[in-house]
């Protein structure tokens, strides 16, 4: 029984209360009444509950109250209601709201029309939204205008002819000749900036446009809606006299608003920790003097950028894409860290002198993706990361530029496998060769 005459505490959670209604709904008219009521949450409860009902006899209440700019959010409330009455009576309003100065009107307006299923109605109208400064209207605007591209069926890729590959070659000229979205989880960590003799760039823009570009071919080739996991950190270019100060580079701050613009949705920030004993020792000069301005604390951390490719559509659904056995096999069943911040310790390796810990790219492995699935590292160095995606069955494909990294990774899969996988090691010209075996014509660019 709804209860208009309780106190405020009590309406609230007698709305909340209300479960799944229809047009049978006794207290219709209770809830009507209670939109003129002073507390602005009782006013949106009881817009949600009228909108569950989904009759659109409603249809002018909540156009008269989605026009009074008063109460911002009462007004979002009502125009997600008109979204659910789901007719087309609505369009005309829909669209009128689309100038709106408030960015979520304009959203939820958005949301309502896309649900009507009118695009080529109503193209016009939303390509002017294309260059709207508010950047999540400008993104859902050109989702739904692809929409227009899109085939209907949900053809999953075939990667199966990439599997267990590590590719010796210029990742740049391997993304190019990929197909698109064959690839479900990648995990890298980029060469540091002039920091090794394998990564020396002429300029810091240099070597941020480089890893723009590859990480912009890595977006074709992921698969919608799948992860892509960055570790980087800031990196200092070291003073050239005692007249200059060194220079420390943010690296995972400046990255960060290429990846966006490319298309890549941020969606966390994992900061990986070292035990201090094993990084360099910045602190001696200040442990000495004990000046203020000089301090300069010990880096123990290193960044794990999370990144997704943007659609609008929730993880929920890339979860559908696997069968009973293979989400069943894919839990993770252990204790699991809980926060963002990881304790893991680095590694050393005699070859390579900036290897992932096998427990870092474990987790990566555990967390963003499923069993059966293809792992890729466009920098893959010594293999750990390939090593893990096996170890947890999954399959990698690889990429890495240099040969003594390439032989000695794909040496020691053979030796701990007893060659029992089909592993293959190519250079840039077999693997060409090797596509185009497979059905896969290489396109210009990989020429």
């Amino acid at each position: 029984m709804l209860n208009t005459e309780s106190n405020d505490s009590q309406i609230i959670l007698e709305l909340e209360k209300l479960g799944k209604l229809d047009k049978k709904f006794k207290h219709q008219k209770k809830l009507i009444a209670l939109l003129n009521h002073k507390s602005q949450d009782i006013r949106i409860l009881s817009l949600k509950n009228l909108a569950k009902i989904q009759d659109s006899k409603y249809l002018n209440l909540f156009q008269n109250i989605a026009m009074d700019k008063k109460y911002s959010l009462v007004r979002r409330e009502a125009v997600s209601a008109i979204g659910r009455l789901n007719t087309t009576k609505s369009k005309s309003f829909l669209l009128s709201l689309l100038k709106d100065k408030d960015p979520n009107i304009v959203l939820q307006s958005l949301r309502a029309l896309d649900r009507l299923k009118i695009l080529k109605e109503i193209k016009k109208d939303l390509t002017k939204l294309s260059n709207h400064k508010n950047e999540i209207i400008k993104k859902y605007v050109k989702e739904i205008l692809s929409q227009e591209n899109k085939d209907p069926k949900d053809i999953k890729k075939d990667n199966s002819f990439l599997r267990n590959i590590v590719v010796n070659a210029d990742v740049t000229k391997v993304l190019d000749v990929l197909p698109d979205e064959v690839i479900d989880l990648s995990f890298t960590s980029p060469p540091y900036y002039n920091a090794r003799d394998y990564s020396i760039y002429k300029s810091y823009k240099e070597y941020l446009e480089f890893l723009a570009t590859v990480f912009k071919k890595l977006f074709r080739v992921t698969k919608n809606g799948r992860f892509f996991i960055l570790n980087t950190s800031p990196v200092i270019t070291p003073r050239i006299s005692r007249s200059f100060s060194s220079i420390r580079h943010p690296i995972p701050f400046d990255i960060h608003s290429y990846l966006i613009d490319m298309g890549w949705v941020f969606i966390d920030d994992i900061v990986w920790v070292k035990p201090e004993a094993s990084v360099r020792n910045r602190n001696g000069g200040f442990f000495q003097h004990r000046k203020p301005l000089g301090y300069k604390p010990n880096n123990i951390t290193e960044y794990l950028m999370v990144y997704r490719k943007g659609n609008n559509q929730l993880i929920d659904k890339n979860m559908k894409d696997y069968d009973k056995e293979t989400i069943k096999k894919s839990l993770v069943k252990k204790e699991y860290e809980t926060s963002n911040l990881w304790k893991v310790a680095p590694n050393s390796h005699k070859l390579h002198s900036a290897t992932f810990p096998m427990e870092l790219c474990n987790r990566v492995v555990d967390f963003y993706s499923y069993v059966g699935d293809l792992l890729f590292d466009p920098f893959s160095g010594s293999g750990t990361f390939a090593k893990s995606a096996i170890n947890k069955n999954r399959d990698f494909f690889s990429t890495e530029l240099k040969k003594e990294y390439v032989d000695y990774f794909y040496k020691e899969l053979l030796e701990k496998t007893s060659g029992s996988h089909n592993y293959k090691k190519m250079d840039f010209k077999k693997f060409k060769e090797y596509l185009l075996i497979n059905g896969h014509p290489v396109n210009k660019k990989g020429n």
